[in-house]
């Protein structure tokens, strides 16, 4: 029995150990309503569920602090430490957050922030809910390149933007893509800023800035034509989906942006919160989620650290030195807390930032926001999107309904060209040809309307590089005078660089077409045309050197001086006539009267038989060849040999694709 109680004894301070109430500060300023009511829903929220802190309560202090005021914001802070508090929530801004996170740093108090810092390192005592700018700068980069655009135009409001957008400039500054990035001006007028934009033919824009500007940008740039089917908006603000959208739905723009909170958890809570009170909320924004997050971390963490160690809550000073010593370790536990919240998986790295999170990519649609995919941060290139080809397909086909497109070409037979009446036409009845019948076709199965126009230039399509401007059909098309371009437009690299191409009607290459040349007549000394000249020089000098080494080897050897029987010398037969017959006799393989006994002389003859078999031989052959096949005269073989010549002239129409090959071939 003894030992049982012991048991007993021993287990309690293990189990019961916290405090039966938990005090925790909250500093928020004003006009952050809704996150003191989240932080205050959080609290209430743990205190009715059981398995959270089951013998504790939590309890706030919020206290109401100056923007600018970093003295206020001190007193307060010691004064929250004076009641003995076990934790810090907030501020949101940072131009005060620094002064806090100095003082729970000394006293070593954990400190929970649920606001954008953009700061490489956390200190020890701080956990911030919030996710790192650089990953977030991450999710831009891959929807961009997944997205693979060329050109983008970057707004930014202040100095925050631009740390934001470093890691696109950074991935996209380096490569062949066009970035243009402009700052927000302090009026509230931006019509002058987009002008710009829209001037500049841009259609792809990046727009980061606060949520109370997006909804205004957005209007005035549909007020000035930049809100229509060419434009894209990729919004990174993670408040996006509170935003009424409603005025945009219909204008056919692609307007993307990021969600963090999880919208069915969220939705259920508003729901809770409206049936609780009479608050009423349409939407709850990422800092109102983040810090209802840190609450629910908090506590979490606070019960495992009750598991392993007692806890106790003392008053601490701002003039003393004591510090609370059990604040690093409930740090350590919130950061290897891993959990669900609002924001979906709330987890940390060994440095202290936000990872395995999922972000939410959303779009708006004509019935309003809608999740479109979804980017994993865990992952080297996390975007993926769920939409199939054919709910892509049908969307495309909905915004072409009943839509009059605008379509150019130019007038090339026999795909494009001008009705034989007698009667005056109009419109679109004036032309003829595959491409209008084509175009016709596509209207009738996609469910739209179309006029054809003329390209004012007639051109198809160049890219002056001195003024760096497109004309002809590309130019219309770039500058949104036509929807699209309907001709016999061969694609280029360039072209492909500047508009999107369908799946071409007919595949054509460059070529050169010449006249076959005329046969040449044989003319007398056609037999010399095996052998090169430079062969014949070679041959004729060979042939003279061995007649005059044979006439002087034959001079010095006495082999070669024949006598008679009775010693009288007889004619000599060497002479350099008689060794050039012998040589020439040889050539033509013929034979001679008189042959060299000297070994010298045997060794000259004998290599000059094998050189004459070798070029007799050669001759045969190449002159059996030259008889029996006839060689054709071909003085192009590709573009180099065309442009190295002057006797064939060649064209191509200006502007067109011919003419642009050259033109890089540097012709």
């Amino acid at each position: 029995m003894n030992l049982l109680l012991l048991n007993i004894f021993l287990i309690i301070p293990i189990v019961i150990c916290l405090p039966n109430a938990i005090k925790i500060g909250g500093l928020f300023h004003n006009g952050e309503l809704y996150e003191e009511i989240a932080f205050r829903k959080a609290v209430e929220k743990i205190n009715n569920d059981p398995t959270i802190l089951p013998h504790s309560k939590l309890y706030v202090h919020v206290e109401r602090v100056t923007l600018h005021d970093s003295f206020d914001i001190s007193k307060k802070v010691c004064s929250l430490l004076k009641s003995g508090i076990a934790a810090i929530f907030g501020p949101q801004s940072s131009h005060t957050a620094g002064h806090v996170q100095s003082i729970c740093d000394t006293m070593e108090i954990p400190h929970l922030e649920h606001r954008w810092d953009y700061r490489y390192r956390r200190e020890s005592c701080l956990v911030n809910v919030y996710p790192h700018w650089k990953t977030l700068s991450k999710a831009m980069v891959d929807v961009i390149g997944y997205w693979n655009w060329k050109t983008f135009t970057i707004i930014y409001e202040d100095n925050d933007g631009i740390i934001r957008i470093q890691e696109l400039l950074k991935t996209f500054g380096q490569t062949s893509n066009s970035i243009t990035v402009r700052q927000l001006g302090d009026s509230e007028d931006y019509r002058p800023l987009l002008k710009q934009i829209k001037n500049s033919a841009e259609a792809h824009i990046v727009l980061d800035c606060s949520t109370t500007k997006i909804y205004e940008i957005l209007k005035q740039a549909q007020q000035i034509g930049l809100m229509t089917d060419y434009h894209s908006y990729l919004i990174p603000n993670l408040d996006l989906h509170t935003i009424d959208l409603s005025d945009f739905k219909y204008g056919g723009t692609n307007i993307t942006g990021f969600r963090l909170i999880n919208p069915k958890l969220t939705n259920d809570l508003i729901v809770e919160w409206a049936n609780n009170s009479d608050l009423n909320l349409s939407s709850i924004n990422v800092q109102t989620a983040l810090i209802y997050d840190a609450v629910h971390l908090f506590a979490k963490a606070l019960n495992d650290l009750d598991t392993s160690q007692k806890i106790d809550i003392q008053p601490l000073s701002c003039d003393n030195f004591d510090t609370w010593p059990h604040g690093f370790s409930l740090i350590n536990y919130m950061k290897i807390i891993e959990m669900k919240g609002l924001t979906n998986t709330v987890k940390f790295d060994n440095q202290g930032f936000r990872t395995d999170f999922i972000l939410d990519i959303i779009e708006l649609s004509m019935t309003g926001i809608r999740k479109i995919g979804f980017w994993n941060s865990t992952k080297t290139n996390g975007v993926n999107f769920t939409r199939t080809f054919n709910e892509k397909q049908q969307e495309i086909e909905a915004n072409l309904r009943n839509k009059t497109l605008i379509v150019t070409t130019i007038l090339s037979d026999p795909y494009a060209m001008r009705k034989e009446s007698s009667h005056l036409l109009k419109g679109n009845d004036q032309f003829e040809g595959y491409v209008i019948d084509l175009v016709h076709e596509i209207s009738e199965a996609l469910g739209f309307n179309y006029r054809i126009q003329l390209v004012p230039d007639h051109a198809y399509g160049s890219f002056n590089k001195r003024t760096g401007e497109w004309n002809g059909m590309i130019r219309d098309l770039l500058e949104q005078r036509a929807d699209l371009a309907i001709a016999d437009l061969t694609i280029t690299f360039d072209r492909e660089q500047a508009v999107d191409f369908t799946m071409p009607f007919m595949n054509l290459g460059v070529s050169v077409l010449y006249r076959k040349p005329v046969k040449q007549p044989p003319n007398l000394f056609s037999f010399l045309s095996p052998l090169s000249l430079d062969v014949w020089i070679y041959m004729a000098t060979a042939y003279l050197g061995v007649s005059v080494l044979l006439f002087i080897l034959a001079r010095f050897t006495p082999y070669e001086w024949p006598e008679t029987l009775t010693g009288e010398k007889i004619e000599y037969q060497f002479t350099l006539l008689n060794c050039m017959w012998f040589a020439i006799g040889s050539l033509m393989q013929q034979g001679c009267d008189f042959l060299p006994k000297a070994l010298s002389t045997r060794m000259v003859a004998g290599m000059w038989w094998f050189f004459t078999l070798i070029m007799i031989s050669s001759y045969t052959a190449n002159l059996a060849a030259f008889l029996t096949v006839e060689r054709m005269d071909s003085p192009i073989e590709n573009a180099e040999d065309l442009s190295k010549q002057t006797r064939i002239k060649y064209g191509a129409l200006k502007g067109g694709s011919t003419a642009s090959f050259f033109r890089v071939y540097k012709l």
